[in-house]
């Protein structure tokens, strides 16, 4: 089955930076290293879920230790201070920050999800109804983190 790609990696690729440079890094001291390194084992996931005129997920992936680094900057705390619950608000929120900006350039009629943040083996997340149609794959302070796209198989198209 060939999966039309709306949003290219190029445009992946801006979103994340644009999110990166206002809430992960504004001075610039840890950027995002573009690996392409698909294989990089996560423990967190956070993803959004778009409906209607296109339906798909964007998927946040990175390790524990990203993702509390993640809720420390966004949050202005030190990592030390970082709970749980932080560290899941803030990972959602990248998400839903990436997703709308993915969900403005689709076709008109679509919908965002509520996040949902899974602190689990990256083998506990799955779709099983949806094939990858882009990925960023990187470091970030020797992290791993991954920002991909999914979209879902058409059921009439799965079946034959």
């Amino acid at each position: 089955m060939s999966v039309e790609t709306v949003v290219t990696q190029d445009d992946l690729a801006e979103m994340v930076e644009q999110v990166w440079v206002s809430y992960l890094d504004p001075e610039g001291v840890s950027p995002l290293v573009l690996t392409g390194d698909d294989k990089q084992t996560t423990e967190v996931h956070s993803t959004v879920s778009i409906t209607g005129s296109w339906h798909g997920h964007l998927v946040y992936a990175c390790s524990l230790k990203a993702a509390r680094k993640a809720a420390a900057a966004f949050l202005a705390m030190e990592m030390d201070e970082v709970g749980q619950e932080d560290t899941s608000d803030v990972l959602g929120e990248l998400a839903n920050i990436v997703g709308g900006n993915v969900k403005a350039m689709l076709p008109a009629g679509c919908f965002l999800s509520l996040p949902t943040v899974v602190l689990a083996p990256d083998t506990a997340s799955y779709y099983p109804a949806a094939e990858q149609i882009s990925g960023l794959y990187g470091v970030w302070d020797g992290e791993p983190i991954s920002i991909s796209m999914w979209q879902s198989i058409k059921q009439g198209e799965a079946t034959a």
